[in-house]
């Protein structure tokens, strides 16, 4: 398998490198159209966690390697063999790798290039923006199996496309396409295939010119807010507002604003 190394960072499963402000992690299992075993749950967390804790990083694209498959799921001959408590753990494991992606304070954009399936969709939906190829198929298959989602489909889901929807999507197994997933809300646009990356890229680009404090706790607002009531919500917002207004950054973009020319900002 081949092996990704950043600043002593030993991957096996995934690919991992940074040109710029962008970190790409893709998972590298293309011969079983890169499905989820233990190693790459692993592997993932921690190529996250060195972009989340590299002040450089401004932005994430997740992919997976080759043209069929983003992510197709777990890998079933693991599945197959889970005790009660292993599933349980798996489970645990893997909630928390998607709640890492997803509050990461730094945008990751999934260029999803093939199937979104199972853990595959799951990781899709943890992450801030969700791009499709034309070629994408997605779905929470694991009914079909005796299983049921466990990486945070039962939840993100309905969050994502409301209740009705994501309750036949889950129930039912089915698959569907780039088109009916955009059409459902669960993906925010659907691009050739060739252009997937550059305009996850552009997307990157455009929100990493903006004050990477403010893109952090604009995050935080959402993500949080989300899990609470409106009323406690605005109360988050307006502090985070605070705490935006206390930062160098903001000094800078208000001048910046005033002087009529591009705000330089340091993230801090």
């Amino acid at each position: 398998m081949s092996q990704s190394a950043t600043a002593g960072l030993s991957l096996e499963t995934v690919l991992y490198e940074k040109k710029g402000a962008i970190a790409y992690v893709t998972l590298n299992r293309p011969k079983v159209l890169n499905a989820l075993n233990r190693r790459a749950v692993a592997d993932l967390k921690a190529a996250f966690e060195d972009a989340r804790d590299d002040t450089s990083v401004r932005g994430i694209i997740f992919t997976g390697a080759g043209d069929k498959s983003f992510i197709a799921g777990a890998d079933i001959n693991e599945v197959a063999t889970d005790t009660p408590v292993q599933a349980e753990e798996k489970a645990r494991f893997g909630q928390g790798v998607m709640d890492l992606i997803e509050n990461l304070g730094k945008p990751v954009i999934a260029a999803v290039n093939g199937f979104a399936l199972g853990g595959g969709c799951e990781s899709a939906l943890a992450c801030t923006i969700r791009l499709a190829a034309e070629n994408a198929t997605f779905g929470l298959p694991e009914v079909k199996l005796g299983i049921m989602p466990g990486y945070g489909g039962t939840q993100r889901l309905p969050r994502l496309v409301g209740k009705g929807v994501a309750l036949q999507l889950i129930l039912t197994g089915s698959m569907i396409s780039a088109q009916e997933a955009y059409r459902i809300g669960l993906v925010n646009e659907v691009v050739p295939s060739a252009d997937l990356i550059s305009r996850a890229e552009a997307i990157l680009n455009q929100i990493g010119a903006n004050a990477p404090q403010s893109v952090k706790f604009a995050l935080e607002a959402v993500n949080k807010g989300l899990e609470t009531s409106l009323t406690e919500g605005l109360l988050l917002e307006s502090s985070l507002v605070a705490i935006c207004t206390s930062t160098e950054d903001k000094k800078e973009g208000t001048s910046a604003f005033l002087e009529k020319r591009v705000p330089q900002f340091q993230g801090r």
